[in-house]
């Protein structure tokens, strides 16, 4: 980092709009976090103290989880309301004026902007990619015991994908609690053509791919004939693990990104359907590092004008704007898990529609 700096020949009128910018995030988040975590602490305490938490469980298993979880969320918004913040300042302060009538455009002024924006969208990536996933984990897990054990997903029912090459595997339905499965049954097909067929009354998960079935039939098909086996347990091994089909709401969270290509990746492999959350929340991590710099541009733009109704005008639009943020990958998303619209899209249309945004205030900057 110290070497991109040097390469990038930082001057003194740089470094003081860094330090600025990057102060005002840093203040924007414990000011904004801790507000959540007292409205988080209000609304959940009763929970808490009916399910037996522990004092020490509340604080490590959870809240020190929940905040950088919810920090590297909203992380674009905080960078958005930092910079509206403190560029609304210095233009008040006539701070802007000062630069810009010293032969510095707009354009050049934007260069450490810019810099801090790089440096948040690194520490956005990693943290949002490999470092809170494993910890979203402990913060879940803490949630569905203490506050609402009702968000554990406990079972499935007409469950139907592929395993492999010509074997479709079937489940009437399953219990996660005893990991067992009912009104099982796979299928191989040759070249579209059924060669075998499996039912069981049950199926139960044993560990490492390791599957026991019960009370089963098999049907072999040669030809113009069929060959009928039936016993009361056999065990077999299946590429196929519980959580690969009972999937809850909140199981992408507490993938890293590449764990999450791989899992999208196997998941369309097999005919799965339900991957659209996981495909937004991939998209989305990598949209959320590049609105780092679009919002940056956009608040820039925006407030270094000193304007007659003073900085509270400008900080006004910009909480209107973070709403509509906010409003467009609520809205993309919701379409998206629906299936109407793709997850790459959904999770890149508010960086489409605020780039054009950006752009048209851009022009609009001070010079």
């Amino acid at each position: 980092m110290k070497k991109i700096f040097t390469l990038l020949n930082l001057k003194r009128l740089d470094w003081y709009i860094i330090r600025k910018f990057l102060g005002t995030y840093i203040f924007m988040i414990a000011l904004i976090i801790s507000i959540a975590v007292v409205f988080d602490v209000n609304e959940k305490i009763d929970k808490f103290m009916t399910n037996n938490a522990s004092l020490k469980q509340i604080i490590f298993d959870y809240y020190l989880n929940f905040i950088p979880y919810y920090t590297n969320l909203f992380s674009p918004l905080f960078v958005f309301l930092a910079v509206i913040f403190f560029t609304s300042k210095m233009a008040d302060n006539s701070e802007i004026i000062a630069i810009l009538s010293n032969g510095i455009g707009f354009r050049r002024m934007m260069k450490p902007y810019m810099v801090a924006a790089l440096v948040i969208a690194i520490f956005t990536f990693v943290f949002g990619g490999y470092i809170i996933p494993p910890a979203n984990a402990t913060r879940i897990e803490f949630e569905r015991t203490y506050v609402d054990p009702k968000k554990r997903k406990t079972g499935d029912r007409d469950i139907q994908f592929q395993v492999g090459p010509g074997t479709i595997v079937y489940f009437g339905n399953f219990d996660m609690r005893s990991k067992t499965g009912y009104n099982f049954s796979i299928d191989h097909f040759d070249s579209l053509q059924l060669v075998s067929r499996l039912t069981a009354q049950s199926i139960r998960y044993d560990s490492a791919y390791q599957w026991t079935i019960n009370n089963y039939q098999v049907r072999q098909f040669e030809g113009n004939r069929e060959i009928i086996t039936q016993g009361n347990s056999i065990d077999t091994t299946l590429r196929i693990v519980p959580n690969d089909f009972i999937i809850a709401n909140t199981d992408q969270q507490m993938m890293t990104s590449p764990e999450l290509r791989r899992y999208v990746k196997s998941q369309k492999e097999r005919g799965m359907g339900n991957i659209q959350a996981f495909q937004i929340e991939y998209h989305s991590r990598i949209a959320n590092v590049f609105s780092a710099f679009i919002l940056t541009l956009i608040g820039a733009s925006l407030s270094a004008k000193k304007v007659k109704g003073g900085m509270g005008l400008n900080i006004g639009i910009g909480l209107g704007l973070s709403m509509a943020y906010i409003l467009f990958m609520t809205v993309s998303s919701t379409f998206a898990v629906k299936g109407s619209m793709s997850p790459f899209i959904a999770a890149w249309v508010p960086n489409i529609i605020f780039t054009l945004i950006a752009m048209f205030l851009y022009r609009k900057a001070p010079n």
